[in-house]
């Protein structure tokens, strides 16, 4: 009777098996790297770290199908990549790299190319002021890009990407343009909006302080 009743009272929570939104089987690229099998828990903040050349970078743009491997899987919510539409993978699976991009002109100006490219409709423009504020960025939408500096540039391209609110949102050293202070600042601001809207997060980060703050796993890359 004991017994049974410990376990009828048990927290479900206990039960529950975490749901992965990537894994990967035997994962090769160019015939030259190879990884270990890897897991990525779905709607949690995930580190990638490990030394220059390991790649890191790589496996995320394998993710999002702009590198194909040589052999193995990966799985996207238990369906294979190869079997996803290229398109449809990378509107769901966005990656922000080190190399910003912008478009001549305004900030306004870049949200309406941006969504223009996806062929979605431009947020209005309080919609826009949330996104800039997220990633702390208190410019007017008439604010001229050429006139930003490199780290506001990054934040600004972090901002449009997040405003997409994709599935799975990652980030190739998205601190590095920025000081340790606003790093942290701008990092907790994005991860806490992730994490109410249900969006996983994967950060490649050489940066063990964030990862010990903010991450929820870790996958070493050796």
């Amino acid at each position: 009777m004991l017994l049974k009743y410990f376990i009828i009272n048990m927290s479900w929570e206990l039960f529950k098996i975490e749901e992965m939104i990537f894994k990967t089987n035997n994962l090769v690229f160019n015939d030259f790297i190879h990884f270990s099998n890897i897991k990525i828990p779905k709607n949690k903040v995930t580190f990638i770290v490990g030394k220059s050349g390991a790649g890191k970078t790589t496996l995320l743009k394998m993710f999002n199908g702009t590198l194909t491997q040589s052999s193995g899987d990966i799985f996207y919510n238990n369906t294979n990549i190869l079997d996803i539409e290229t398109i449809k993978l990378r509107k769901e699976v966005l990656l922000i790299s080190q190399a910003v991009f912008l478009f001549d002109g305004t900030i306004k100006d870049n949200f309406n190319e941006f969504y223009s490219y996806r062929q979605e409709k431009t947020p209005d423009d309080d919609t826009i002021k949330l996104f800039l504020d997220i990633c702390q960025l208190d410019f007017s939408l008439d604010k001229d890009c050429s006139e930003m500096s490199g780290g506001e540039k990054q934040r600004l391209y972090i901002a449009i990407y997040l405003s997409f609110k994709p599935k799975v949102i990652m980030f190739d050293e998205p601190t590095s343009a920025l000081d340790e202070e606003n790093a942290n600042e701008i990092l907790k601001n994005i991860l806490s909006f992730s994490r109410k809207n249900g969006i996983t997060v994967i950060v490649v980060s050489h940066d063990k302080k964030l990862s010990k703050v903010f991450a929820d796993s870790t996958v070493a890359i050796e």
